[in-house]
């Protein structure tokens, strides 16, 4: 509960400016998760997020730049099970499919993951592309990923 909460929370931030805790409850609740002010107040503090700019003179939660490594094949994992839907590779490429609004998620874990083959990520709204320096490492992970998903 708390990884899916968690995970929502980093979803809700990158599509919404959200600019107070009490907000983020409401847009928690739409979603499902019923939660107290001090579960958000802990979940923010355990993801490391912090008060940006947004532009517009005022002020949004956002993922600190200098967050510290946090364990991020765990939630990368728990970001697999909930929306990705599928993993393709062609050459030194791989192509995931996600539901839609998690391709950033997913390409964020990806990327901050250590000692991967990965060269590179783009993503998109609902497809990441993955650069890896060959095709077998491509082809490793995504059969790494369907096996994930089953």
């Amino acid at each position: 509960m708390k990884n899916d909460r968690q995970t929502a929370v980093l979803q809700i931030i990158e599509e919404t400016a959200v600019e107070t805790q009490e907000q983020l409850m409401q847009l928690l609740a739409e979603r499902g998760f019923a939660c107290t002010q001090a579960t958000v107040s802990r979940d923010i503090k355990q993801l490391h997020l912090i008060k940006a700019p947004d532009g517009k003179g005022g002020y949004r939660y956002a993922v600190s730049a200098r967050m510290p490594k946090l364990n991020f094949e765990e939630k990368l994992q728990t970001i697999f099970r909930e929306c990705v839907l599928s993993a393709e590779n062609a050459q030194n490429l791989a192509v995931i499919k996600t539901m839609n609004g998690m391709a950033n998620a997913a390409a964020f874990a990806l990327d901050s993951m250590e000692d991967t083959d990965i060269v590179g990520t783009l993503a998109g709204d609902d497809t990441v592309l993955l650069v890896f320096h060959d095709s077998a490492h491509a082809a490793d992970f995504c059969e790494q990923v369907r096996l994930m998903l089953h």
